[in-house]
Formats: C-alpha cells, sequence, structure tokens
C-alpha cells in the first residue's frame, strides 16, 4: 500500500472517531513518505483527540519545520500548547498563525478562545480585585445579551439606547456596575443574568435580592414548582438529544467503515478485471459515504479501461466539486482532473479536441505536480501537434509553394524562397527535395547552420538524392571544414559515381587539404583554421586521447615508429584530420 492509501484510511478512521487506529494508519504513511507534513499534522490532530497533547505537540513541531508557511501548522501548535496548558504559547502560535493568513476563521475563532481562556485564568489566579466587582464574569461574552433578550422582563430594554449604553459600559468595565446600581432597569438585568428574581421599585421602597429557601427547607412532599418542571423537561430533552447525538455518530461510523468494505471488495475486482462487479462495489461505497472522492475517483477509473469516457468524467467531475466542497486532499482532487484528462484525451479525434485536455492536465498540475499528469501532458500535446501536420498535409500545394520558392530563388529573393520552402514542408513533411531548395537559400544567406540541418534531413528522407550530399558539402566547404566536406562528397559518390558537381567538391576539398599538408597557409589562414578546429568536439577528442598524444610525439622524436602507426587506417585518418585542421604539419 502506499503513503496515500495510508492517509486514507487514517482520514477514515478519524472521522470515525477512532482515534487510536487513526494514529496507526498515519505512523504507517509516515514510515513511507517521512517527508509529508500533512501525515505529521493529521496524526498530531489524533494525538490531541485522545488528549496527549505531549506527543501532538511533537507532531505539530515536526509540521512545522517542513512548511513553516503553512496556517494548519500554528494551528496544530495552538491546540497541543492549550492541552498543556501553555496558554501564552497557543495565543503566540494562533497569532502567527494569523499572519499568514489572516483571513483563516479557523485561527480567529482559537485566538479568542485562547485569550479568553488566558483571562479568566488570570482573574482565577488573582481573586476579585479591591473596589472590584464580583459578578464581573456575568457580564462576558455573548451570553450576556442572549439571556437578556430571552426574558421578557428586559427585552423591551434593548430597544433603548441608554441602557445598552450602559450594559456595554458595565460589560467593558465590570467595576463600574455600582455607578448604575440605582437604574432600575440595571437591577433587573442582573437578576435575569444572576437567575434570581430582583425587587422592583414597585414592590417596595429599595430593590432587593429575594430571599431563597435553603435546601433543607424544602420539603419533599412539596409538588415541584413550574420552572422546576420546565427545568427537568429542558434536561431530560437535552439527555435524549446527546443519546440522539451518540445514535447517529454510531451510525455515521457504521457506514463509513461499511463504505470502506465495499471499496476494497471493488479494488479486489478491479484488479481481477470484472469491472461490472467493482462499479457496484464503488457505487455503493458512495451511497454509504459521500465524503471520501476516492469512491468516485476509483469508479471513474473502471469506467476509463472500459471505455466508457463519458461516464468517467462525470465522476471524475463530481469528485473534484465534492472534494472542493470537504477540502480534500489536493492529491484527490489532482487524480480526478488527471483521470478526467486521460479520458478526453482518448476521446480526441482532432487536434482542436486535445485543447481541453491539454487545459484539464494543466490544472491538474496546479493542484499537484505528479510526474505521470506531466508525462500525459507531453503526450497530448505531441499527439495534438501530429494531428495538426495530419490535417496540414496536402502534397499539391505542396509542390506549388516548392515551385513558387523556385521562382523567388533564380531570381535571388532568398527570403522569399525559404517562406514557400517552409510552407511547402508543412504541407508535405517528407519532401526531401523542399528540404534540399531550403538549405540552399539559407547556403546563399550566410545560414550555415540552418543550411546544415536542412541538407542532413535531406540525405535522412532519401539517402540516394546526390543533390542532398552536394548541399551538406557546400555548407561544410564554406565553413572550412574540408575533410567533413570531402567525407560527405565521397559518400554522394557511392550514390552518384559520376556526378559533376560531387566530383569537382571532392577536388576542391583534396586542394584545400593539401595546401595545409604542404604548409602553403598563411599565418593568418592557419591561425584561423587552427582556432576553429580547437572548437571541434572530434579534433578536441583526438588531442586527449593518450594513444594519439604518443603518436605525436613520435613523429617529433622517432619517425620509425610514425610510420608504423600510419599503417594503422585509423590513426592514419585522425592525423590526416589534424593535418586537414591546420594543428599538425607534415614536411
Amino acid at each position: 500500500m502506499s503513503a496515500d492509501d495510508f492517509k486514507s484510511k487514517g482520514n477514515a478512521a478519524f472521522a470515525a472517531g477512532d482515534y487510536a487506529a487513526a494514529i496507526a494508519h498515519f505512523t504507517d504513511a509516515i514510515n513511507l513518505s517521512p517527508t509529508n507534513h500533512v501525515l505529521y499534522s493529521n496524526r498530531s490532530a489524533a494525538y490531541a483527540s485522545l488528549g496527549q497533547y505531549s506527543d501532538a505537540l511533537t507532531d505539530a513541531v515536526k509540521t512545522h519545520q517542513l512548511n513553516p508557511n503553512w496556517p494548519k501548522s500554528y494551528s496544530r501548535l495552538a491546540t497541543a500548547h492549550s492541552g498543556l496548558g501553555n496558554l501564552n504559547d497557543a495565543i503566540d502560535a494562533y497569532k502567527k498563525g494569523l499572519e499568514l493568513d489572516p483571513n483563516n476563521e479557523a485561527l480567529k475563532a482559537g485566538l479568542r478562545d485562547a485569550e479568553r481562556e488566558a483571562e479568566k485564568k488570570a482573574r482565577a489566579s488573582k481573586g476579585p480585585a479591591m473596589g472590584g466587582n464580583p459578578f464581573g464574569d456575568v457580564f462576558s461574552g455573548p451570553e450576556m445579551w442572549a439571556k437578556l433578550t430571552a426574558d421578557p422582563g428586559t427585552r423591551g430594554f434593548l430597544q433603548q439606547p441608554d441602557f445598552v449604553a450602559m450594559m456595554k459600559e458595565i460589560q467593558r468595565n465590570p467595576g463600574s456596575l455600582n455607578l448604575y446600581l440605582k437604574d432600575q432597569r440595571v437591577m433587573q438585568a442582573l437578576g435575569v443574568l444572576l437567575n434570581i428574581r430582583m425587587r422592583t421599585a414597585g414592590d417596595g421602597d429599595f430593590p432587593m435580592e429575594e430571599s431563597l429557601p435553603r435546601e433543607e427547607e424544602i420539603k419533599p412532599e412539596k409538588k415541584e414548582s413550574e420552572k422546576g418542571k420546565q427545568a427537568k423537561v429542558v434536561e431530560e430533552v437535552a439527555m435524549e438529544d446527546e443519546e440522539v447525538g451518540d445514535e447517529k455518530e454510531k451510525e455515521k461510523k457504521k457506514r463509513k467503515e461499511e463504505a470502506q468494505r465495499e471499496k476494497e471488495a471493488g479494488n479486489a475486482a478491479y484488479k481481477r478485471k470484472e469491472f461490472e462487479k467493482a462499479i457496484g462495489c464503488y457505487t455503493k461505497a458512495i451511497e454509504l459515504d459521500d465524503e471520501d472522492i476516492s469512491f468516485f475517483t476509483n469508479r471513474a477509473a473502471v469506467y476509463l479501461e472500459m471505455g466508457k469516457y463519458d461516464e468517467c468524467i462525470q465522476d471524475c467531475d463530481k469528485a473534484v466539486e465534492r472534494g472542493r466542497e470537504l477540502r480534500s486532499d489536493y492529491k484527490m482532487v489532482a487524480r480526478a482532473l488527471t483521470r478526467k484528462g486521460t479520458a478526453l484525451a482518448k476521446m480526441a479525434k482532432s487536434s482542436k479536441d486535445y485543447d481541453v485536455a491539454i487545459e484539464v492536465f494543466q490544472k491538474a498540475l496546479t493542484e499537484h505536480r505528479n510526474p505521470d499528469t506531466l508525462k500525459k501532458l507531453n503526450d497530448a500535446e505531441r499527439a495534438k501537434k501530429e494531428l495538426e501536420q495530419q490535417e496540414y498535409y496536402d502534397p499539391q500545394i505542396a509542390d506549388e509553394e516548392r515551385e513558387k520558392g523556385n521562382e523567388f530563388f533564380k531570381q535571388q529573393k532568398y527570403p522569399e524562397a525559404i517562406k514557400h520552402y517552409t510552407e511547402a514542408i508543412k504541407r508535405n513533411p517528407k519532401d526531401h527535395k523542399a528540404y534540399s531548395n531550403r538549405a540552399a537559400s539559407y547556403t546563399k544567406l550566410g545560414a550555415m547552420p540552418e543550411g546544415l540541418k536542412d541538407a542532413e534531413k535531406c540525405i535522412e528522407l532519401d539517402p540516394t538524392f546526390a543533390k542532398g550530399y552536394t548541399r551538406k558539402g557546400a555548407v561544410q566547404f564554406f565553413m572550412k571544414e574540408y575533410d567533413k566536406a570531402l567525407e560527405t562528397y565521397q559518400e554522394g559518390l557511392k550514390h552518384e559515381p559520376n556526378n559533376p558537381e560531387l566530383l569537382d567538391g571532392v577536388k576542391r576539398s583534396v586542394q584545400q587539404i593539401n595546401k595545409a599538408s604542404r604548409g602553403d597557409l598563411s599565418p593568418e589562414e592557419l591561425k584561423e583554421r587552427q582556432a576553429k578546429a580547437m572548437q571541434d568536439p572530434e579534433i578536441q577528442n583526438i588531442l586527449t586521447d593518450p594513444i594519439m598524444r604518443q603518436v605525436l610525439i613520435d613523429f617529433q622524436e622517432n619517425p620509425k615508429a610514425a610510420q608504423e602507426h600510419m599503417k594503422n587506417p585509423m590513426v592514419k585518418n585522425k592525423v590526416q584530420k589534424l593535418v586537414s585542421a591546420g594543428i599538425v604539419q607534415v614536411r
């Protein structure tokens, strides 16, 4: 199994609440992919869910080391620090995470909770301050406004701006409560927040807290008050809700486990080429759990194998859409896009059809740069180019364009000639004559590398075409590579022994080679030829060959040994190349 497979199992176990199993699967994944920061992050979350905050912190630190620019790494650090009671470290982690991602709601909520907890902890350690207010906690948070809104007696006060202003001031500074106790509305609000009934001015001269019966004064036989009954009903309902929630969680966990079993059965059927059975298994898995997009991508793979490309594309689109909603692993989304691109490429019948497939492959690479996806993209681009050539192929138009090029060549309008020869080649890439003629045009313009390339292509397409050798030999001669030009002309004569251009080329090349051998070159010519030769890789290899270096030494110090060396055809050929290049002179 791959690291992704173990990670998927870990995620499923975590979602099912089996944190110990999730840790085991994430550990197996880490063993296969020790540099994947996501795996450490997930295992940290699992440790934290079990209350093992030290281990959670270790994995959170490793996550941050592997990817310090990932906001979630700070969330993991903060969770672990909070669990260990290090609230200041947790707050610091949340703040650093928000520096990277200021709009991250999870980090914002975590920071608020950590700061609130730190504030409570600080107040508890100091006790009530002198001159402070022991009721300060009842005014904190949004719960205050919720209670005041829920109570019929205080709900109307919230429509009065001066009351709202007083309550905001008390919430901001609980110590200021004493300043507003004379206001009957504040007293009534305090009673609501403390869950006690306060006398109003109509009940007496001064609002007083109604005395509450002590616990021992409540007689067993006394009927429950209406509020008591309501409280009991609420408590029972809450307990029922918890039981229902537990049942739902158990049912969800059971369905996820069953979905995983269906997936494994589908994988086994796929390997056995039982495609219909595999599709049935993956379909059941989707019905049981639509939060795992691997079920869609696996079914898409089966459809792809069966040649049902439309169905494959539909499943890939569903996987991408659902993956975006669930914020699934980017690798899974990339896999779905790659499968879709593969299906589109197989459906392509024209060069334009490949455009959509290429676009999908490019999107997949933005999600995750996978070598397999990159190869599929390159294959699609290559196939598109080949189809474009096939669609553009027209030998008749190619002949017409070549003739137009010939007319411009005769007029010595070589750039225009090259334009028409190029169009002829596009229309018929197998036309060796078009390459030959364009090589001649490049030579006339002094573009020797381009001319040489076209001449070699001409020979490749038709090795018996003599003019291809004359074109190549001419370029090499102009480049003063006389020994190479001689070889080219001689090769052409094997196919057409009496060709006057080839014979003349041999004659001229030999004259230049002999000129160098006799030492008839001027100092400038010799210097130029030697400089050019030293850039030739073949000459460089000859000069660095230990055997040839010994041969050259023998030429200077041991003529008899040098004569023996020259009996070897390979040595003789290499010496001749050095002579032609002006590196060695024979006297």
